[in-house]
């Protein structure tokens, strides 16, 4: 008899990610492929955090500081907070694994987030495992924050505030999020996911998550967006001294390599890189929200790097014959929202690119 695996494992919903260039290029004969559904930087990283990556390279036979202990202070030094407050992850994605692994027991435990949100969420709960409780975003598929606080029982142990939200790109505001933490018992963990927070401080009115921390609040950001380190993995958390020293504690051995810490501390010194990543994405946003409305499309209020455009239709074949185009678009059908297309801001000519990619199979479709 072979080893029984646990049926909550089984049960788990395999990461879908977006289609790599690779793949498209070989699967349709296709040579010229642009890829606008990661949410990637298009400028790609920092030249500061090349360099250095560069001259790290000859010590990758050495094991990484296992406590990040130079990432951590420069990112404590960068947000004005001790540094004891800051824990460097293997992205933002094993940080929340982990607040799964020290806060979730078992059933009855709740998890509750925002539906669709980002989908380790869900994850984090299903391994435990515990019961999820999905909470339907608004109107305007924004995280509905008063129907949060409705679904808060005896047995909530952490909710999951995405904002920006994935794969909406809406946001919450100071007012509603303040109302919210009023109604929110001490016991219960908020982890506030910034992951594409710098493309919302536009807004006068985006919270920014370090300004409510306390016992019970858990900010997490990421280097893979704004900063465009995807490919090596770099995500933190800001907490309580308690939080970090516990999720410490489980956290593997040398989960952050030494390129990632190298490059978080370069980074963080190339404001210049940052400002002009935020530069292009805002003025490619605005292009692509233009010409998606031009043709009588619903686009979402966005503030990440991707806007969420509702082709009022079933949005597998649009995403199907953009792929034929050689653009690859992240298809709504595997983020819940089955009528819409999530396409990240790429460069000023991918953003040409893929208007007009879906000005030909609208076009196509009309003839059909």
């Amino acid at each position: 008899m072979p080893p029984e695996i646990r049926p909550n494992v089984l049960g788990l919903r395999p990461y879908s990610p977006g289609r790599p260039i690779a793949d498209v290029q070989r699967e349709l004969g296709l040579r010229d492929v642009i890829k606008l559904a990661s949410n990637e930087n298009p400028l790609g990283p920092s030249p500061m955090a090349i360099e250095a990556m560069r001259d790290a390279l000859s010590q990758v036979h050495l094991y990484p500081d296992a406590i990040s202990s130079e990432a951590r202070g420069a990112i404590a030094s960068h947000l004005g907070v001790p540094e004891n407050q800051v824990l460097v992850g293997n992205g933002s994605e094993e940080l929340i694994a982990l607040i799964g692994e020290i806060f979730i027991q078992n059933e009855p435990d709740e998890v509750i987030a925002g539906d669709p949100s980002f989908a380790r969420y869900e994850t984090a709960a299903a391994v435990a495992p515990c019961r999820f409780v999905p909470v339907p975003l608004d109107d305007d598929l924004c995280i509905d924050l008063e129907a949060v606080s409705q679904a808060i029982t005896p047995h909530t142990k952490i909710i999951f505030l995405a904002n920006p939200n994935n794969p909406t790109g809406t946001i919450y505001r100071k007012a509603a999020f303040e109302a919210f933490m009023a109604k929110v018992p001490d016991r219960v963990v908020v982890v506030l996911d910034e992951a594409y927070c710098e493309f919302a401080k536009e807004d006068p009115f985006y919270p920014n998550g370090l300004d409510y921390l306390r016992p019970n609040v858990i900010v997490l950001r990421t280097f893979s967006k704004s900063h465009g380190l995807a490919g090596i993995r770099a995500g933190f958390m800001v907490a309580a001294p308690e939080i970090i020293d516990a999720i410490a504690r489980v956290q593997a051995p040398f989960a952050v390599n030494n390129l990632a810490q190298v490059a978080i501390v370069a980074a963080l010194q190339d404001d210049e890189h940052l400002e002009r990543t935020i530069a292009v994405n805002s003025a490619g946003r605005a292009k692509m929200k233009q010409a998606m409305e031009s043709h009588g499309f619903r686009v979402y209020e966005s503030f990440a790097n991707f806007i969420l455009v509702d082709v009022r239709e079933p949005a597998q074949p649009v995403f199907e014959a953009l792929l034929r185009e050689g653009v690859i678009v992240r298809g709504g059908h595997v983020l819940g929202l089955p009528t819409c297309l999530r396409v990240s801001i790429g460069t000023d000519t991918e953003v040409d690119r893929f208007v007009e990619a879906f000005r030909a199979v609208m076009e196509a479709k009309v003839k059909s």
